[in-house]
């Protein structure tokens, strides 16, 4: 079963970070698309997307993430 045998790797702490970069990077440009139809549900979504792609970024500057 290899695809079993894929996810019981270790992922890198890093690839964790990237990924709710990229989330963030996603839920913050459907967010500003939806603020052309409601702004303060797509200035919401835009600020949930923001504060994920600064979370994911400071969790890459921890020094746990850096020293594996």
């Amino acid at each position: 079963m290899w695809l079993l045998d894929h996810f019981r790797k270790q992922k890198s702490p890093t690839l964790t970070s990237w990924s709710v970069v990229g989330l963030g990077a996603l839920v913050a440009l459907l967010g500003y698309t939806l603020s052309d139809y409601d702004k303060k549900l797509g200035a919401g979504v835009t600020g949930f997307g923001l504060a994920h792609i600064l979370l994911g970024a400071l969790d890459m500057l921890r020094p746990a993430v850096k020293g594996r």
